[in-house]
């Protein structure tokens, strides 16, 4: 026999891969025989090639030739993608290996060769491997599946070489294969074949009668095509039979059986109700098996339910035995028969709806009412049209319209495609969303508003408003409320006017007559306001109302139109009273309440605007239009309207003091923070086991095993140092012992210990007589009361210290110091028996004298009969006890001792707070409800690579180097762990170097740290089931004993470690949604060997990609989509399921596609989202049952769908900047959920560790919304849905989950961005609508200011300082000064000089200071909230306003919101200026230079302030606004105020702005790129859109209006030609930069003399033309720089118009001078912003203020920030 046949099967045993509870990585593994999709047939073939080589190098030759063959058949002209390169290189490969493999060739045939290995490999290897219930099922199903195909190839070489005859045991072996090959196929969880029912997961008494009840096929009929032998051997179940019926796919019955069954273990129905439980089990896995091939139609759940109670109905025909009226026949389902015509007849043609629909959008570009979403398609299945359809479905019904044109070849005509049209919402975009979705809350405001500006006006006392003229003044706001009604009725008719092709005439009626009947309101009540008493026309109707004449002042007929008016209101108000009276307390007087908080903004206003009503003849500073109207209202507006904008977003500033203070209220009572130092956890350790065992313990376990927490391990120092100077009774010091108990037990059990640790070692007959007799004088003088009397305590520190000596040394078990175990138990016998003893024992002396007499040494080896056995038998339970005995001798209670990790102090203080925290109680793990964990996965880092740890940035500065700073206790600790003391030596070891990738890859924002995180779910499960499961004598051994099993153990089905498995798989299942995996596989890259290896060291962990397959019919190649899940055997993926596809699954937002595709491999009752950036912890996990059990608990009227989750910022040490964002982050997920929860009642889902009812969401569309563009922010959606469904959402704090946030600022920029854009879409959105016309009135308010509310702050700076540049410019500032100074109103010059901007920064930090210090301590709050505002925490979050108004406005006028990648790495580098530029030039710095210049205009032209103190107190806000939005990008740059990075930031920039653009050129070299791509949005904008752009535009005309003519060169002359010709200079400079750049075309290059000689004339006209405005018309170097001030805004102005306006401006061939002019003011405004930073820059002191300023908190924690700048290259 060969060499190779003489080694046996364990030549072919691979490694196994490692436990998953270990951090300690395997070796990377992965396929690295990549192939092209097209034929991915041939992957199994090379695999088995790469497994074999090693063994017999020409049978892996022969399997790639045939994989080479075989991939010549399926594609012979190589015209898939990759093909040609993939059959190249492996026929490369064989010739290469051809003559080498045949050298090693064995047998003289190759025919002869491979069926000699077959032969081998069956009765070695396979045969070997078929041990029963003993044999390893994975290895197993995988060496059949081996064997299958070494016999095709077999096969195939025969063939070649014209073998006609097998061996007959050959033949027998490959019969046995294929039989075998489909009994062990590839499962997830549950393996259902015949040879799985012996696997411990399916001996499981509700698994078993799951799998029983689902194969109760009785009474079913088959149909003929089923494959009746597999229905015989009883293999067939009820999705089976579906399957069959109604033609789902192949594979997908398989995984809904394994769903189904997940759910049957828990619904089952008591026995007896076979029949009844049947049906409800065919109804149930029919829904699954709709739901799980509905792929992107998942995302519509009327429609899924159209389809299934279609299904449905033909299914309870079939059971019933419905006969066809039409055939006479049985009745058969419309669409059953083969495999897949469910997929391809009911679904593919409406998901080919839903991607015309998508493409239609253009990618999110195109408007919301240009095409259909997935809530329009679904909301078809709303109205009865959907009946219209028919089952089966027709396709010329409405719903296809727009793919049935597709199909008739109507596009190719150029006609017009149909569409199934929009729904009864349409995303129109216009800020008038906000008032069309919060009328109520606006009506509200309006009304509020009159009211009281109607009192103050009057000049009357609250008391006073029940006089009769003021109450019929007042009385004006129900018309004020006809008008509001009337202007929501036109909006919903206009805003909803894109989708009436949709519209039934019922719509049209109902719009028209609310418009009717608002407009008629809106005229019948000013009428019968105004009518006078004596008017003819209601003289009839005056009699009828003249009990109303009691009411005198108010006209009876208004009361009546008023009462009338007010009717439906006040019956709604009725209905929503009475059938809810607990809400009572909620309409309390709201009304006062907030009458009283405006009160103070609005009285002081009126006597000044009486006043300047009241001024006439004011000298006007320019043109004045109108200059004899009346009553001044210009002024009047400019006064009121800032203070109008304050009021309308005050609420904001009540609703930041009520979450507060009511968030702290109920955190208090929720007991957060109560342990919040360690010295508090010390104080409460004694009720700690007792909390423990409430609350992790299940009730029926606590009393049967009393477990506990261990007791305090520094108890028996003290105790040690007590009796040895104790010289009183015994009874004393056992009492001082025991009054405290830890002590007292600590004592015991080392007592114990001593003793089991004696009677292991010691076995010698006279060794352990002695020992035995000292025991027992030791324990009848203790039980006498004598123990002190008889023994000295004074040597009894040395006994101790001979006993650690001797328990370090069974510790580390070394046979080498078995003499010194033998000293040590003879030095500790005389130490007892010669110093403590007082009396000498007869028997002890006796027995000492006969081993002298023998000669023998006590304890020693000297005869055939060993005296101790060293080293002892090491169980796990062995060294649990030493370990444990070892610390209870050592350790001492010392400040040395605490954790100096601050991450550990957090944690453990966290966990023992939320011991006391109101948590259901846990129940056995088979009890509780299962769930699954699912994080989407894109292309982010997976583990960093050793080039990514030691590739240094710019400053020289690497991963690995940054880490060893930030965390150096943590990086001491790896270095111990793997025994290297320099970091050089770490990669001398491969192992050590992937062990140090781990380490870093779990310090970041990592998938690999997320993996890590959320499978201490299945260990915390596994520990729990075993306290539940295991007897006491497992107990005993302790827990590490099953977690490292023997070999015997791992085999057996029925040894508690094969229980525990079973157990934790049932409930637990983590599903990593790896998108582009396939893809990314067969491209080679690293991330997808990252992912697999995740797979091998996590063998629970399930990945789910989506496979793109080109499959050809005929000619012609088409791609094949595939939802694949796999998991990891034997080092390398194997595929699980695999579902096809209708098509490619992204066609809305990434994200919430990629949850989409992988939900339907989920299991259990609860699905917990992660995103790709957390983190958990192990001590958190155990609290996982308790959560799960909120779903039973009674939350009020509605069961929880969502339960929500706190998450903890782990990034908050980074930097400045990430310490900002963290706490922010952190108020927002704990107070800011807590408040939103509970009492408002409007939290949704923000946070990625929130719970779903998994069942509730599958039924309701899933646990997001994908439409493109309006879903954006895709998670607050599945809450929008979720309330709006029905559902109840909850917030707990007693457990927590890791969140790792962007720490850069360009990072968090772009998160803010996308968080902004999000919620512009929101705005426009039916979710919102619907939330706020059906939420109560102040569920409403709080909705609305939580979510969309909150960004229109920045407007009242806008109104206030155009206002005072309106007053200012046109001399009207300085009529209204001279008026209060004639009259000595000092009312009015206060009015004129107030601030009417509230700081929002510091009211939006009180919830963030009421969190730390809940959870802190309030000392700690106010250190922190210090020591940020030293930082500049308040210049951030100011900046962070800026990014958020810029793009939720940008979203909502123009769209283009979409997905930003802010990145997720540690981001400690400087930012190039350019790219600073790029990213803030539109959101911030423009805004901010406006407002500058604003700010200087007033200073210079305004007359309120007559000093530059008062203009400063003033607008001082308004200045820090500007500083923060100009300066903020450079202060939080690292080194950005470093001279050398200046210079080099000029330079990058300089040649950025030069740069010519084109096709191909980047955003990032060239400016012309950036500013094509800045325009971008407005491409794609509408008429409104672009509208809006100019009317804003028009603003920045006001300056050279007003500036103009308080030029010196204007002579005080206000005529309307001064503002005329002021533009003939603006067109002059136009003209020279027209001439200059011509001339730099035309002459620049060939005349270069005449370009020359132009630039001169240009220049010389330039200075003539100065000279004469200087001399003869009084122009002053003063007017030069007013000019400035004056034309720049109209430039930019013109610039911003003729953007909005670019096909005209196209057309008219002005476009290259509108970029020349864009290009000149970006020059301008990179100088004006470059030129401050480069100043400060110039002095060294600034740099280093600035970093100290950005890294304190990593100074504080030893942090050497100055050398990681500096350039760390020297210290590697």
């Amino acid at each position: 026999m060969s060499s190779a046949q003489e080694q046996g099967p364990q030549a072919l045993t691979r490694r196994p891969s490692r436990s998953a509870a270990t951090t300690t990585f395997s070796m990377e593994v992965f396929d690295n025989e990549v192939v092209p999709s097209s034929l991915q047939s041939i992957a199994p073939i090379l695999r088995v090639a790469a497994e074999i080589e090693h063994e017999r190098p020409r049978v892996a030759y022969l399997c790639r030739f045939y994989a080479f063959e075989k991939a010549h058949r399926l594609d012979q002209s190589s015209s898939g993608r990759g093909v040609r390169q993939f059959k190249t290189s492996l026929l490369q490969r064989l010739e290469r290996d051809n003559a080498a493999s045949l050298s090693s060739r064995v047998k003289k045939t190759d025919a002869r060769e491979i069926e000699s290995f077959y032969g081998q490999y069956y009765e070695h290897y396979v045969r070997a491997l078929d041990k029963g219930e003993q044999a390893d099922r994975a290895q197993l199903g995988k060496a059949y599946q081996t064997a299958g195909v070494l016999f095709e190839v077999l096969c195939a070489v025969n063939k070649s070489e014209k073998v006609e005859e097998v061996a007959p045991e050959i033949i027998a072996a490959a019969r046995d294969v294929e039989a075998k090959k489909v009994i062990y196929s590839p499962y997830n969880i549950l393996p259902l074949d015949s040879a799985g029912a012996s696997q411990a997961i399916m001996q499981l008494d509700e698994i078993k009668a799951a799998v029983g009840a689902l194969r109760d096929t009785r009474g079913l009929s088959w149909p003929a095509s089923y494959d009746h032998q597999k229905h015989k051997a009883g293999e067939g179940d009820i999705l089976d039979w579906l399957r069959a019926m109604f033609g789902f796919q192949a594979r997908g019955p398989h995984l809904k059986t394994e769903i189904l069954i997940a759910y049957d273990a828990v619904w089952l129905l008591p026995q007896g109700q076979q029949e009844v439980q049947q049906r409800k089990m065919l109804y149930m896995g029919l829904y699954l098996l709709i739901w799980g091939e509905a792929a992107n139609v998942r995302f519509m759940p009327e429609c899924l339910c159209y389809i299934f109670h279609n299904m449905a109905y033909e299914l309870h025909g079939l059971l019933a035995g419905n006969v066809s009226i039409v055939t006479g026949e049985n009745i058969k389902p419309s669409y059953g028969g083969d495999d897949e015509s469910f997929l391809r007849k009911v679904i593919t043609p409406i998901y080919r709806v839903i991607e015309k629909e998508a493409k239609l959008s253009k990618n999110g570009k195109a408007p919301h009412s240009a095409w259909c979403n997935y809530d329009d398609l679904n909301e078809y299945f709303w109205s009865s049209d959907c009946f219209s359809l028919g089952w089966p479905m027709r396709d010329d019904g409405d719903f296809f319209k727009s793919t049935r044109d597709l199909k008739q070849g109507r596009q190719a005509s150029g006609g017009k495609t149909g569409s199934t049209g929009k729904s009864s919402f349409v995303e129109t975009r216009t800020f008038w969303h906000n008032f069309r979705s919060f009328d109520r809350l606006w009506t509200f405001f309006i009304l509020a508003l009159q009211a009281m500006v109607i009192i103050a006006w009057n000049g009357i006392s609250l008391l006073d408003i029940f006089r009769k003229d003021v109450l019929y003044n007042l009385s004006s706001i129900f018309i004020t409320a006809a008008f509001l009604r009337f202007l929501q009725s036109m909006l919903d008719l206009i805003l909803n006017f894109p989708g009436y092709h949709r519209w039934k005439f019922t719509d049209v009626m109902r719009n028209v007559l609310k418009i009717i009947v608002s407009l008629a309101w809106s005229i019948i009540l000013p009428l019968c306001y105004l009518h006078e008493n004596n008017s003819l026309a209601f003289g009839r109707i005056k009699d009828v109302l003249s009990f109303l004449n009691q009411f005198k002042g108010i006209p009876p007929l208004y009361l009546m139109a008023v009462a009338l008016y007010l009717l439906p209101n006040l019956l709604a108000a009725v209905f929503f009273i009475f059938p809810m009276l607990r809400r009572w307390i909620e309409n309390s007087d709201w009304l006062i309440i907030r009458f009283l908080l405006w009160w103070s903004q609005i009285k002081p206003l009126v006597k000044p605007t009486k006043d300047v009503m009241s001024i006439k003849r004011v000298q006007y500073s320019w043109h004045e239009f109108f200059p004899d109207a009346k009553n001044n209202y210009g002024a009047v507006v400019a006064l009121w309207l800032p203070v109008i904008l304050v009021y309308f977003m005050d609420t904001q500033i009540w609703y930041a003091i009520f979450s507060t203070l009511c968030g702290g209220v109920i955190g208090a009572f929720d007991r957060l923070g109560e342990i919040r130092t360690l010295g508090m956890l010390r104080s409460r350790f004694q009720s700690l086991p007792g909390a423990f065992n409430t609350y992790l313990v299940p009730s029926d376990k606590t009393k049967k095993r009393g477990f506990s927490l261990s007791k305090r391990f520094d108890e028996i120092p003290i105790a040690l140092d007590m009796a040895a100077q104790f010289r009183h009774k015994d009874t004393d010091l056992w009492r001082r012992i025991c009054a405290d108990e830890y002590m007292k037990c600590a004592v015991i059990e080392c007592y114990e210990s001593f003793k089991l640790v004696l009677n292991a070692l010691v076995v010698g007959e006279t060794e352990k007589r002695i020992i035995g007799t000292i025991i027992r004088e030791v324990e009848s003088h203790t039980s006498k009361n004598t123990f002190l009397a008889n023994f000295r305590m004074g040597p009894l520190p040395t006994l101790c210290k001979k006993f650690v000596q001797l328990v370090e040394i069974l510790k580390d078990a070394d046979q080498a110091k078995q003499n010194t175990v033998v000293l040590l138990l003879q030095d500790m016998l005389e130490v007892v028996t010669r110093d403590m003893m007082v009396n000498e024992i007869r028997e002890l002396v006796e027995l000492g004298h006969g081993s002298k007499d023998s000669g023998k040494q006590l304890f020693a080896n000297t005869d055939s009969r060993p005296a101790i056995i060293f080293p002892p038998v090491v169980t796990a339970q062995w060294e649990e006890q030493i370990k444990r005995l070892y610390l209870l001798l050592t350790v001492k209670e010392s400040a040395i001792n605490v954790p100096t990790n601050l991450e550990a102090r957090r944690r453990m203080t966290f966990f023992t707070n939320s011991l006391f925290m109101n948590m259901p109680r846990a129940p056995r793990v088979r009890k509780m409800l299962s769930f699954s964990v699912m994080t989407p996965y894109y292309s982010e880092e997976t583990v960093y690579s050793k080039s990514d740890l030691q590739m240094e940035n710019e400053d020289g500065v690497s991963i690995i180097y940054y880490l060893q700073k930030i965390f150096p206790d943590e990086w001491d600790n790896f270095m111990e762990r793997i025994q290297c003391k320099d970091e050089s030596e770490i990669y001398e070891i491969e192992e050590n170097v992937l062990q140090l990738r781990h380490w870093v890859s779990l310090r970041g924002q990592t998938l690999c740290r997320t993996v890590r995180g959320m499978m201490y779910y299945r260990r915390a499960l596994k520990l729990q089931a075993f306290l539940d499961m295991a007897r006491e004598s497992e107990i005993l051994e302790g827990y590490k004993a099953v977690t490292i099993p023997s070999e015997e153990d791992k085999k057996s089905q029925r040894s508690l470690y094969a229980q525990l498995e079973a157990v934790a798989d049932m409930k637990f299942t983590y599903v990593a949604t790896c998108q582009n995996y396939g893809n990314q596989k067969r491209d080679g890259d690293r991330r997808a060997t990252d992912i697999l290896n995740l797979m091998v060291n996590n063998p629970s962990l399930r990945v789910a990609y989506i496979d793109e397959v080109e499959e050809r019919e005929g000619a012609k190649a088409q791609k094949v989509y595939y939802s694949v899940l796999v998991k990891a055997v034997d080092n390398l993926d194997q595929e699980i399921y695999r579902i096809k596809l209708p098509g490619a699954a992204k066609i809305g937002e990434g994200k919430p596609e990629n949850q989409n595709h992988a939900i339907i491999f989920t299991r259990g009752e609860a699905l917990q989202t992660i995103d790709m950036n957390q983190d958990n912890y192990l001590e958190e996990a155990f609290k996982m049952r308790n959560l799960l059990e909120e779903f039973n608990e009674d939350h009020g009227v509605r069961p929880p769908s969502i339960l929500g989750v706190r998450e903890h910022i782990f990034t908050g040490s980074v930097s400045s900047l990430a310490w900002f964002m963290s706490n922010q982050e952190t108020s927002f997920v704990t107070i800011g959920q807590r408040v939103l929860a509970r009492p408002l009642k409007v939290r949704f889902h923000y946070g990625h560790p929130d719970v779903f009812d998994r069942i509730f969401h599958i039924t309701r569309g899933g646990i997001s919304k994908a439409s493109r563009g309006i879903n954006l922010s895709e998670d607050i959606f599945a809450g929008f849905n979720s309330t709006l469904r029905r559902g109840n959402i909850t917030h707990h704090e007693y457990i927590q989950v890791g969140k790792g946030r962007d720490v850069g600022l360009n990072q968090i920029s772009l998160f803010e961005a996308k968080v902004a854009c999000g919620n512009g879409e929101q705005t426009l959105s039916r979710d919102i609508y619907r939330l706020g016309h059906r939420f109560d009135f102040f569920r409403m308010l709080s909705c609305y200011f939580t979510t969309t509310g909150f960004y229109m702050v920045v407007l009242t700076v806008y109104a206030y300082l155009y206002g005072r540049l309106y007053l200012s410019l046109s001399g009207f500032e300085r009529a209204i000064m001279r008026f209060a100074r004639s009259r000595g109103d000092n009312a009015l010059r206060a009015a004129m000089a107030s601030q009417s901007l509230v700081q929002l920064g510091l009211l939006m930090a009180l919830p963030m200071v009421m969190e730390i210090g809940l959870e802190r301590g309030f000392r700690t709050a106010s250190g922190d909230i210090i020591i940020m505002q030293l930082q500049l925490a308040a210049v951030f979050f100011t900046f962070s306003l800026g990014t958020k108004v810029h793009y939720f406005g940008r979203t909502v006028l123009h769209g283009g919101a979409k997905y930003r990648a802010t990145g997720r790495g540690f981001v400690v580098r400087h930012e190039k200026f350019a790219e600073n530029y790029r990213m803030y030039s539109r959101s911030h710095f423009t805004k901010g230079l406006e407002l500058m210049v604003m700010l200087i205009v007033y200073q210079i032209y305004g007359s309120a302030v007559l000093d530059r103190t008062s203009y400063l107190f003033l607008t001082f806000s308004m200045w820090f606004l500007v500083v923060s939005w100009l300066f903020a990008p450079f202060l939080f740059n690292p080194s950005g105020f470093e001279w050398q990075k200046v210079v080099e930031d000029w330079d990058d920039w300089s040649k950025w702005m030069s740069n010519r653009g084109g096709i191909g050129v980047p955003a990032t070299k060239s400016w012309e790129s950036w500013w094509e791509e800045e325009q971008e949005h407005l491409q794609y904008t509408g008429f409104l859109g672009r509208f809006a752009e100019v009317v804003l535009s028009i603003r920045f005309f006001v300056y050279q209006y007003g500036i103009v003519y308080h030029l010196h060169v204007a002579n005080n002359d206000k005529s309307i030609m001064v503002y005329g010709l002021s533009w003939l200079v603006i067109v002059a400079v136009m003209v020279i930069l027209k001439i200059v750049s011509m001339g730099r075309k035309k002459f620049s290059a060939d005349f270069q003399l005449m370009f020359r000689l132009l630039k001169l004339f240009l220049f010389v006209g330039f200075i003539v033309t100065l000279g004469i405005l200087f001399t003869f018309l009084s122009l002053t170097v003063g007017d030069i720089f007013a000019s400035l001030l004056a034309f720049l805004p109209t430039g930019w102005a013109l610039l911003q118009i003729a953007q909005a306006c670019r096909p005209v401006v196209n057309g008219l061939g002005m476009w290259g001078s509108v970029k020349a002019l864009g290009r000149g003011y970006e020059y301008i405004m990179g100088l004006v912003i470059f030129a401050p930073v480069a100043v400060l820059a110039w002095f060294p002191f600034v740099s280093e203020f600035q970093t100290r300023l950005l890294f304190n908190q990593a100074f504080s924690r030893g942090l050497q920030i100055q050398r990681i700048l500096a350039g760390g290259k020297k210290h590697k």
